[in-house]
């Protein structure tokens, strides 16, 4: 794809990382193939994990079939998409890619006025527009309509948030595995002495076991790759060749490997320490494995750091020393997550949370009490009211018999004199 090319050439615009992954013949050349304007399928590119993920795919993915804007993104310098003098193109893309554009963006503040909504209706808060203003990838004062500064914004957003998008699951990983601790921790306060010895002695075995694999090989070294050329390619690693490897692996053929093609030659190497049937392997541990092994090979080999292999640097990488003559690699459980400075850090943390949760349930106690309070008042006042009202109709019925009664003597004497005349 051209715009995942032209995107992945600067270090800072890296949105092509996600979008490569549409399996095509070696030999095509995408930039001569022309689409027909009314075959406007979805995407299918892959998940880059943003919240906004399918929006961003689906635009990017319905310009490419636009063939001015193809040709323009071609042609254009990374310091001008930063620039956003590649959005202003926007203005000649064909007509059906507008009013496809439009649509999206209508689906897409939809999507976002239902979550909010939604949020509102839980927690309260601001209006919708102050909300949707958060979402900076977007203009939200235009909800209608698809133009140049939409494109200026998702572009800028989605380059700062997946240049932070490693960082972020390294967090997220390490506070996991501090929680995995936290708990197990606590498991055992709740046990007796016997049972805690036990259980530690059980926690000691599964790690001997997860520990107890075949030797990992060095991600991106030779004996790593000539054992994905056997395993996964069927070949003889006797004729093992740097360039051929190359072509097999750029699974779309646009003459880099990406992130996700990259992490793929790494599944032989995970699968020697990570089983999901087995109690000792943790798979969200087996991904940050991954991601390591990833991020390693990106710093040896991607020299001019655009977060994607060449054939060029994948060749010069071969001849390295460090390709023939690897150090040993270091996995997770020799590489811990977190240091135990972190760990005392993260337990405060919790406590402080769990102090703050407990004062939180106490004052709502104390609110539920009142409000209890005030509803027995209620109960109590509305009981007297009652009282009053069931009072004041019997009073009222008794003045009304009483009238009745009067009435009737008074009419008394007319009756006994008419019936003495008849």
């Amino acid at each position: 794809m051209l715009w995942s090319k032209a995107f992945c050439r600067c270090p800072v615009l890296v949105l092509s990382l996600w979008f490569c992954v549409e399996a095509v013949p070696i030999a095509v050349d995408k930039t001569k193939v022309e689409t027909p304007e009314q075959e406007l399928e979805a995407p299918q590119s892959v998940d880059t994990g943003l919240h906004y993920d399918r929006y961003l795919r689906e635009v990017i993915d319905f310009l490419e079939k636009d063939q001015h804007f193809r040709e323009k993104l071609h042609n254009t310098d990374m310091e001008d998409i930063k620039q956003g003098k590649l959005a202003k193109e926007l203005d000649f893309v064909g007509h059906h890619v507008r009013t496809k554009l439009d649509e999206l963006k209508r689906q897409e503040v939809n999507r976002l006025r239902t979550l909010i909504k939604a949020k509102q209706d839980v927690e309260g808060g601001h209006g919708m527009l102050a909300l949707l203003m958060q979402f900076e990838y977007m203009n939200h004062m235009n909800p209608h309509t698809f133009e140049v500064e939409d494109l200026d914004k998702l572009i800028k957003s989605a380059t700062s948030d997946l240049e932070n998008y490693d960082k972020d699951r390294h967090e997220e990983f390490k506070r996991y595995e501090m929680m995995k601790e936290h708990k197990r921790k606590e498991h055992l306060k709740n046990l007796d002495e016997e049972q805690r010895k036990d259980e530690e002695q059980h926690y000691e075995e599964l790690r001997k076991k997860h520990a107890n694999h075949p030797k990992i090989n060095h991600p991106g070294s030779q004996d790593q790759l000539k054992e994905v050329w056997k395993e996964s390619d069927g070949l003889d690693p006797n004729d093992f060749d740097p360039k051929t490897f190359f072509k097999l692996h750029d699974n779309n053929g646009d003459g880099y490997i990406d992130q996700q093609e990259l992490e793929a030659l790494f599944t032989k190497e995970l699968e020697k320490m990570y089983s999901p049937n087995l109690e000792e392997d943790d798979m969200t541990e087996m991904e940050e494995e991954r991601l390591r092994m990833r991020e390693h090979v990106m710093n040896e080999v991607d020299t001019n750091k655009d977060r994607l292999v060449s054939l060029d640097e994948f060749l010069i990488s071969t001849n390295k020393k460090e390709f023939q003559e690897p150090d040993s690699w270091e996995t997770l459980e020799q590489a811990p997550a977190y240091t135990d400075e972190e760990m005392k850090l993260f337990e405060e943390q919790l406590a402080q949370e769990e102090s703050n949760l407990k004062q939180k349930n106490v004052e709502l106690q104390k609110q539920k009490e009142e409000l209890e309070r005030q509803q027995e008042q209620l109960d109590a006042q509305k009981a007297e009211l009652q009282q009053a009202v069931e009072q004041m109709q019997i009073i009222k019925f008794e003045k009304a018999n009483a009238a009745v009664e009067v009435k009737g003597q008074y009419k008394l004497p007319s009756v006994i004199t008419s019936s003495i005349i008849d």
